[in-house]
């Protein structure tokens, strides 16, 4: 029978070396969806849109900063949002106004500008938590909410980890069985670094076929090798300033109500995972400080939006290393490859089969997290109520693929999936009767859900 694997919160123990590693598979794991919002929001700005560099930098300076403001307990690291894409299109097409006679880089900075409110609205939020008091708050994200909100961020991914997979399924197999033979037969330190070790030995064998003459199921090359011969191996992040207009900030700032309310499930999602109790201590007030001033500074200077990533949650759960200076190295790491175009390239030819083999491990273990939650703290389902609840949360945070649209004053506002399955699940958990969580009456279950008051289960 396996033995359970203790988890290591001071990764220090392990020695510098393994660090380093445990910090470059965090990098790994960010790296793919980190650098695809740029990819996506130059398509929508004709080429002239977010620099992949200046995302990496501020990708790495956000999680610092985020690490600053929750006392450098959190271990989690932010990446770029998607939940802004639909935002960043809108302020592209924008053709009234000041904006008719723009290219579509004089547009950026606007759009960038929008980021910045959208930032500091996280401020307002937890400037509210701090003075009405976190038990006040998490009165209302009992278990019956926080764990299918969970189960919604990992399947929500899902279907971009079988869209990576599906173009080449052979080297997402490879990549997936690498990952799982590590994790399961490695030992010492070889267990504790199955994605370093998937991509690695998949990025080989991506070689190795390439080589041979296989090719993508659509038929391109596995591996473009063009990219890296142009980039540079020294060069700095074109940043930009951002610009502000009403109209920009419409459309951009309200797209926070959702990307908060993911917040609050991200971090239970890294509490549970970890078993502490981020969101008394070092509280939700700070955690949404830190993100929220990451996502300010990213976009004052031509970065997207950041927000806590569920693949490095993932890596938590699987690696069993919670230490965040492990996180702090992998940041390091992307302010440095920010400033290598080269090495930036290099990465970046990394297949996408690859990612989504690794991706079926990494999303599927964030939902296994949210289904623990539910089972650890003893959700009574035989309550009419807390069916509902969770119903109504997985149906909109998986129904809703492509998010809502309404438009408010002429301006279109895009909630994604996740939001509105927090906003459902937070409204109808408030105005159903039968709402009887309170907070210690079972410890074991709160400590494992990551919002105990009181670290220590009774019996």
């Amino acid at each position: 029978m396996e033995e359970k694997r203790q988890a290591i919160y001071d990764a220090s123990t392990l020695g510098k070396p393994k660090m380093m590693l445990l910090g470059l598979q965090h990098m790994f794991a960010m790296f793919g969806a980190t650098i695809l919002v740029p990819i996506l929001v130059n398509s929508y700005f004709n080429g002239e849109g977010l620099s992949v560099q200046v995302t990496l930098f501020f990708a790495g300076i956000g999680t610092l900063l985020f690490h600053l403001c929750s006392k450098f307990k959190v271990p989690a690291f932010l990446g770029s949002s998607f939940a802004f894409l639909g935002g960043f299109a809108t302020v592209a097409e924008l053709n009234s106004g000041k904006f008719a006679n723009m290219s579509y880089g004089e547009k950026l900075p606007y759009a960038c500008g929008g980021i910045v409110v959208a930032g500091l609205l996280y401020l307002i939020l937890a400037v509210i938590i701090k003075a009405v008091g976190v038990k006040r708050v998490m009165h209302f994200l009992p278990p019956v909410v926080t764990g299918p909100m969970i189960i919604c961020i990992g399947l929500s991914l899902a279907p971009s980890a079988v869209a990576n997979a599906s173009a080449n399924w052979i080297l997402a197999f490879i990549a997936f069985a690498v990952v799982v033979i590590f994790n399961i037969w490695g030992k010492g330190m070889w267990k504790i670094i199955p994605i370093l070790m998937g991509v690695v030995i998949s990025y080989a064998a991506a070689v190795i076929m390439q080589t041979a003459g296989f090719t993508n199921a659509d038929g391109s090359a596995i591996i473009n090798y063009g990219s890296i011969a142009a980039a540079k191996f020294v060069g700095l992040p074109p940043f930009i300033v951002a610009k502000f207009d009403i109209t920009a900030v419409l459309v951009m700032a309200p797209i926070a109500i959702a990307t908060m309310m993911e917040h609050v499930g991200d971090i239970s999602a890294i509490s549970a995972t970890t078993g502490k109790y981020f969101i008394e201590e070092p509280g939700l007030h700070r955690t949404l400080l830190g993100d929220g001033l990451a996502t300010a500074l990213a976009g004052m200077f031509g970065g997207p939006a950041n927000t806590t990533y569920g693949e490095n949650t993932g890596v938590l759960e699987l690696s069993k290393v919670y230490d965040p200076k492990v996180v702090r190295i992998a940041a390091l790491y992307a302010i440095v490859i920010s400033f290598v175009p080269k090495i930036a390239e290099v990465i970046g030819t990394m297949p996408t089969a690859i990612i989504g083999g690794i991706s079926f491990v990494l999303y599927g273990m964030i939902s296994a997290i949210g289904v623990r939650n539910v089972v650890e703290n003893k959700v009574d389902f035989t309550k009419s109520r807390n069916l509902i609840v969770a119903a109504v949360i997985l149906v909109s945070g998986l129904g809703f693929s492509d998010g809502l649209t309404f438009t408010i004053a002429g301006t279109p506002i895009t909630l994604t999936s996740l939001a509105i399955a927090a906003i459902m699940g937070i409204t109808l958990n408030a105005v159903l009767p039968g709402n009887d969580y309170t907070f210690e009456k079972n410890h074991q279950g709160d400590i494992n859900r990551g919002v105990s008051f009181n670290n220590y289960a009774e019996g």
